[in-house]
């Protein structure tokens, strides 16, 4: 196989993920949210590999006619942010002005930061909350807290996206990258798990994506306050 083919075939992979989006969309519209969730992590799977397979086939050189980075942007845009905050919206989870303020926030906000170039900082991890709202809203929807609680929470994230704060890339930071890595990983399990029982009340999945999502929201911010030992 040529470079050039294993390149655009990187392209290719990372294309698949706006075949899933459609498939939480098509699963969102019937109000299938288990399978939404299942297909939104298996977009969180191929968003995860396909940017160390990019690295490696060398996709800017031998497959520079696609925006490999363009591509990845409007399909994160898709599964982090468009599907989550729908399915935030129609689940009732957060109900009436609180569900409009919501939307707005995550959707407006997002757009801006998704264009930001300013986004990342020189070790490769986010400057401010990346985004990553799909995260959030499945833990809405395995805790069930009250509206008041996931306004808040949404607001302080919405905030974050813009202040100078760091939160960690779980492959690219390398700071730590022995427990982000092994944690992203167990946030992937425990997501794909709660929602394959369906949310269960009584799954240990929904403890699991708290711990694990806490460490990824403060891990960076945590770097920043924690200074690394230099070799």
């Amino acid at each position: 196989m040529t470079p050039q083919i294993r390149a655009l075939s990187v392209h290719l992979f990372t294309a698949t993920g706006a075949v899933f989006a459609m498939l939480a969309m098509l699963a969102a519209a019937d109000a299938n949210w288990s399978l939404m969730f299942l297909w939104l992590v298996v977009a969180f799977i191929v968003d995860g590999i396909d940017g160390p397979l990019a690295r490696r086939y060398h996709v800017k050189r031998y497959a520079a006619e696609f925006d490999g980075v363009l591509l990845d942007m409007i399909i994160d845009y898709i599964t982090y942010v468009f599907i989550p905050a729908f399915a935030l919206f129609k689940s009732g989870l957060m109900d009436g002005w609180t569900g409009w303020a919501a939307i707005i926030v995550i959707t407006f906000a997002s757009a801006m930061y998704f264009a930001d170039t300013r986004m990342k900082t020189k070790d490769n991890s986010f400057s401010g909350f990346p985004g990553c709202w799909n995260m959030l809203v499945i833990v809405i929807f395995a805790l069930e807290p009250s509206f008041w609680v996931s306004l808040t929470l949404v607001t302080a994230l919405a905030i974050a996206m813009f202040l100078p704060l760091k939160f960690v890339h779980p492959v690219r930071t390398k700071r730590w990258r022995s427990v982000t890595l092994p944690m992203a990983l167990a946030w992937t399990f425990f997501a794909g798990w709660a929602a394959w029982v369906d949310f269960h009340p009584e799954s240990w999945a929904h403890w699991g994506l708290v711990v694990t999502s806490i460490y990824l929201v403060f891990a960076g911010i945590a770097q920043q306050v924690i200074p690394e030992r230099k070799a």
